[in-house]
C-alpha cells in the first residue's frame, strides 16, 4: 500500500509500505476513504514533536477484524477516533482516554503508524471506531475525529461556556471555527474571533462569530466590548507564546483560559499579575468521549462540518495537500480532504 511516511524534520513521502495486519484480537483494519491533514501533523514535520520517529506513518482517524471485536463487522461503515482507549485502566474508567495506561491515547500517526494511508490497523477497535450513521456522510465524519472532540471538549467544555458570557477564540484555524461553532450551542452573549488572516476571519463570521479583530485590536476591543472587564472565557487555539499570553492578559478576574494550541515552545505564565485574579487555566489532550453525541448532532444537521473542508485531493496528492494546508495564509486553506472517489466511506473487510 501506500502511506505518507515521515522521515524526520521537515521530510515526508508518499511511498510504499508493508500492508497492516491484526497483532491482537481486538484489532481491525481499516480501509482509509477519506482522511483529513491535522494542524497537529504539521507540528510533527516542523520537529516539535519529538516521539514520533521517522519511519512512522502520519495521520489519525476497518478492514479486518480481530476474533475479539464486537462491535464493528466486515462492511461497516466507521469513524476512527483520533484516540485509542482500551477501556480497562483508570483513566480509560474516568473517560479521559487520552491518557490512556493500555497501550491507548494519541497513539495513531505519534507512537504507531497512522491513517494517512490507504489501509491502518486500529487497537483497541471496540472503543475507539464508531459506526456512521447513514446520514453523515465521509466528508462530515472525518471532522468528527478530531477538530471537533477537540474543540468541544478541550476549548468549549474545560472553558466552562454558559449563557450570556463573553467567549473569545484566539486562533481561527479549523480547530478554533469549531470552537466557535460549539461554543454558540450555550448561547453566549458574544464570541469574538482574534485571528491574523482575514479569509479565517471571515469564516469566522460565517460560523456566528459577532466581532472579529486582529491580535494588535484584540484586547482593546474586548475591553471595549465588555466595559474593560475581560472576557468570561479565551480559548487558546494557536499554540505559540504570544497567544497564549495575550489569552491571559484579555480574560477577565474569575474567567477561563482554555489552551488548545499545541506548543512547541515555552510560554511565560505571569503569576505576577496573575495570581490576584482567581483564573482557572486549563490543558488538554482531545479524550473523544463526546464523539457519539457529536455525530448524533452531524447527523441531525446541527453542525456545520462540511463548511470548514475548503480543498479536497486524492490519496496520492498527500504532499500536494501538504502544501497546501501549510500554507493556509497564502491558500485559504480551512480543512484539506483526501479520499478516494471510488468509496463513499471506511469499511471493514474480513480477514
Amino acid at each position: 500500500m501506500k502511506a505518507l511516511v515521515f522521515h524526520g524534520p521537515g521530510k515526508s513521502a508518499w511511498e510504499a509500505v508493508p500492508d497492516p495486519g491484526v497483532q491482537e484480537a481486538t484489532d481491525v483494519i481499516v480501509r482509509v476513504d477519506a482522511v483529513t491533514i491535522c494542524g497537529t501533523d504539521l507540528h510533527i514535520l516542523k520537529g516539535d514533536v519529538p516521539e514520533v520517529r521517522p519511519g512512522t506513518v502520519l495521520g489519525h482517524e476497518v478492514v479486518e477484524v480481530g476474533d475479539s471485536v464486537r462491535t464493528v463487522r466486515p462492511g461497516d461503515r466507521v469513524l476512527v477516533s483520533c484516540i485509542t482507549a482500551c477501556g480497562r485502566c483508570r483513566f480509560c474508567r474516568e473517560g479521559t482516554y487520552g491518557q490512556c495506561l493500555g497501550g491507548g491515547g494519541w497513539i495513531l500517526g505519534h507512537l504507531i503508524d497512522g491513517t494517512q494511508a490507504e489501509y491502518v490497523r486500529v487497537p483497541h477497535a471496540d472503543l475507539s471506531t464508531h459506526l456512521l450513521p447513514g446520514a453523515v456522510d465521509s466528508k462530515d465524519a472525518v471532522l468528527l475525529a478530531d477538530i471537533f472532540p477537540t474543540a468541544y471538549e478541550v476549548g468549549v467544555l474545560n472553558g466552562r461556556v454558559r449563557p450570556g458570557d463573553t467567549v473569545v477564540v484566539v486562533g481561527v484555524g479549523p480547530v478554533g471555527l469549531a470552537a466557535i461553532a460549539t461554543a454558540r450551542l450555550y448561547s453566549p452573549e458574544r464570541i469574538v474571533a482574534v485571528d491574523i488572516a482575514p479569509a479565517r476571519l471571515d469564516a469566522a463570521k460565517g460560523l456566528g462569530a459577532d466581532a472579529v479583530a486582529t491580535a494588535d485590536e484584540a484586547e482593546q476591543l474586548v475591553s471595549d466590548l465588555t466595559d474593560g472587564l475581560g472576557a468570561d472565557v479565551v480559548v487558546e487555539a494557536v499554540g505559540v507564546p504570544e497567544s497564549f499570553e495575550m489569552c491571559t492578559r484579555m480574560v477577565r478576574p474569575g474567567g477561563h483560559v482554555a489552551n488548545v494550541g499545541v506548543h512547541g515552545k515555552p510560554a511565560t505564565l505571569h503569576l505576577e499579575n496573575l495570581w490576584i485574579k482567581n483564573l482557572t487555566i486549563t490543558t488538554g489532550l482531545v479524550d473523544t468521549y463526546t464523539t457519539p453525541t457529536l455525530l448524533r448532532m452531524s447527523a441531525a444537521g446541527r453542525l456545520p462540518t462540511a463548511s470548514l473542508v475548503t480543498h479536497t485531493f486524492q490519496m496520492d496528492q498527500m504532499e500536494e495537500a501538504y502544501d497546501v494546508f501549510a500554507r493556509a495564509g497564502d491558500t485559504g486553506a480551512l480543512k484539506v480532504l483526501l479520499g478516494e472517489a471510488q468509496h463513499d466511506a471506511l469499511t471493514v473487510r474480513t480477514p
